[in-house]
């Protein structure tokens, strides 16, 4: 005997009801970044530490993107600590900026005297140095080597001098001018001399210099630029089929985008780091050869590197300069992958 089919018993109403499965590891993290703080930070940090991960993982390849880094950060490194041990070289010649008075034929020594102290109260004075006329030609006989000529004339034929020491620096030509034409002005003054011509070369040349570091720095902060793009721009093709995958199951761009993101982070601290390194090798073996310059001219002169701030701006611009190749190439090639 054939028994009838069994009925199938109705579903429950919370069997009935009962929600969809859930999303996906990749998608429920994903999500979950946007909702809970510590979620959110947790991913990072993840991202951060896989990033870093994958760079450990292909190190000949990383290791040549990061010594590109850094030599390309380096060159307008060590022009900057060039050209800042040149302004200091040229602001200690700035207290060789003088103006000497040449006071008219008569004037007495208390005269000079008091003329000295009147211009040491002017604020753009640093100093005042009196010449008498006995000082002069007895200086002049030392240096000049012939005391015995001198000694034969019938007077000093001499005037008193007042070197004047300018408080302002050796750039600042247009003011040291206006001060030698307000001494040149005064009543017991026959003439004033200012030596400021190779100073103002020399300036010039700084000028140069300073443009020249802008110009080489910019063109390789924008070759760091496209190798970082580049190697991220490799590495999302070489990860195609697996964002492809992510996105099917749920994952967003943010969430994508960050392994890139920090793998750009990444590059530009280790070619900051790389970049520190050269220019401190670079300045120690220049430091002997410095010193012993510095001797010959009986002078104590110290060649000086990056300080501490200037150190920590290299580093962040090289991050900075990482994260914006690597935002431009995740930019750019993302939106691209889309799955089929």
């Amino acid at each position: 005997m054939i028994g009838r089919p069994a009925r199938r018993r109705p579903r429950p109403a919370a069997t009935a009801n009962k929600p969809k499965p859930a999303k996906t590891r990749i998608a429920r993290r994903a999500a979950d970044s946007h909702t809970r703080p510590g979620a959110w930070l947790l991913n990072h940090a993840r991202a951060l530490f896989f990033s870093l991960g994958k760079l450990y993982r292909n190190p000949m390849a990383s290791a040549m993107t990061v010594a590109v880094i850094g030599i390309a950060l380096a060159l307008p490194a060590g022009l900057y600590v060039v050209l800042t041990n040149i302004e200091q070289v040229a602001g200690s010649w700035d207290r060789g900026v003088q103006v000497t008075l040449y006071l008219k034929s008569g004037t007495s020594d208390q005269a000079m005297t008091t003329l000295a102290e009147r211009l040491q109260t002017d604020p753009r004075i640093a100093r005042v140095k009196t010449v008498t006329p006995a000082q002069g030609l007895s200086e002049l006989a030392q240096s000049a080597g012939f005391g015995d000529a001198l000694d034969a004339l019938p007077d000093n034929p001499l005037p008193p001098v007042v070197i004047v020491y300018p408080h302002l620096q050796g750039h600042q030509a247009a003011q040291i001018r206006a001060l030698q034409h307000d001494l040149a002005a005064r009543p017991d003054v026959a003439d004033a001399q200012l030596n400021l011509a190779w100073v103002e070369r020399l300036y010039a040349i700084v000028t140069i210099a300073q443009r020249t570091v802008w110009v080489v720095g910019g063109m390789l902060a924008l070759a760091v630029l496209l190798v970082v793009g580049n190697t991220i721009r490799l590495d999302i093709l070489n990860r195609r089929q697996e964002i492809e995958v992510a996105k099917l199951i749920g994952a967003t761009n943010a969430f994508i985008r960050r392994p890139f993101l920090y793998g750009g982070f990444w590059l530009g601290l280790l070619g900051g780091l790389l970049a520190l390194v050269v220019l401190t090798l670079s300045l120690w073996l220049l430091a002997g050869p410095v010193n012993h310059l510095a001797g010959l001219y009986d002078s104590r002169y110290v060649l000086t590197g990056l300080d501490l701030g200037a150190s920590l701006r290299l580093l962040l611009l090289s991050i900075a300069f990482g994260l914006g190749g690597s935002w431009l190439a995740v930019g750019r090639h993302l939106r691209d992958i889309e799955p089929s």
